[in-house]
């Protein structure tokens, strides 16, 4: 079979030593639109994204994307028991967990590994889980990814299991909305995912797309900015941690509507499709989605 969970389920991965800067840092929140709203490159609390000065942070979910930042080819999907192509796999779900707040530049070492493999009859979720360590081995952060892999999966196997988040009833803490750019995910490869699904009209065709999507984790990152904006007073380190399932795609030059109830510890959260003017408008982008706090 192209998915033999015998080999693949829980194969360790090569481990990887990459190294990040305040410039990776700065095109990583640009590329999740930092800085994109009228008064922004005058105001103080959103220059701590997009200016290096001493008051730059960063913004956890960068942890997600600092091993592959350089990477300038489409990923490769070389993992042990697994014969899948790229056309086959869309990203299912991310975590992650940061362990102290990211410092704007540094090297570190990080270890993946196949953590869960889960039969869905006609396709397969696979799970990878990433811990990365500073060179003096510290632990950085933890990141968990899925990917759902069409037309595999029906040997029987474990379902798998998700948490299921369900949303207060009542008005939500914060409730605003970010429009995506027309370029925002020709911006957002250079953050080292060149997949063609999200740049060449004819692959995203034949992936059953009409046209190139956004990357699901640009569309987490937004959600995640937003949320930090709106209900921690723009503090990157007031972030834990953020889970979230892929529910939907978004298209450059939609909106992305985003709601969210502070719950103490936790912070939940809804991302739609807001656009008057489309049949999609109301269409989830993220489901289950959680930001925890630090």
């Amino acid at each position: 079979m192209p998915i033999d969970p015998d080999i693949a389920l829980g194969a360790e991965l090569a481990t990887k030593t990459f190294s990040w800067t305040s410039s990776d840092v700065l095109l990583y929140h640009l590329g999740i639109g930092a800085g994109s709203r009228p008064g922004d490159n005058l105001d103080a609390k959103a220059l701590r994204y997009t200016n290096d000065d001493e008051n730059l942070q960063v913004l956890p979910s960068f942890a997600i994307v600092a091993p592959t930042f350089h990477d300038d080819e489409p990923p490769k999907l070389d993992l042990p028991g697994c014969d899948i192509n790229l056309a086959q796999v869309v990203h299912g779900a991310q975590e992650f967990i940061v362990h102290r707040p990211i410092p704007t530049s540094g090297t570190a070492t990080v270890s993946d590994r196949i953590s869960d493999i889960w039969d869905k009859g006609k396709a397969v979720v696979l799970w990878q889980e990433g811990v990365a360590v500073s060179e003096s081995g510290e632990k950085l952060w933890t990141t968990r990814s899925s990917m759902f892999i069409k037309g595999e999966g029906g040997w029987g196997g474990d379902r798998g299991n998700q948490r299921t988040v369900e949303l207060p009833d009542r008005k939500p803490d914060a409730d605003t909305s970010y429009d995506v750019t027309p370029q925002q995910a020709l911006l957002y490869r250079l953050c080292g995912d060149r997949n063609p699904l999200h740049s060449d009209p004819g692959f995203a065709q034949a992936a059953g797309f009409p046209a190139p999507i956004l990357h699901g984790r640009c569309s987490y990152g937004i959600v995640l900015r937003t949320v930090t904006d709106e209900l921690l007073g723009g503090d990157a380190a007031a972030v834990g941690g953020m889970e979230a399932r892929f529910s939907g795609v978004v298209y450059p030059g939609e909106t992305i509507r985003v709601q969210a109830w502070d719950e103490g510890a936790e912070i939940l959260v809804s991302a739609t499709i807001a656009s008057s003017r489309s049949e999609r408008d109301g269409a989830p982008v993220l489901a289950d989605c959680v930001v925890t706090k630090a």
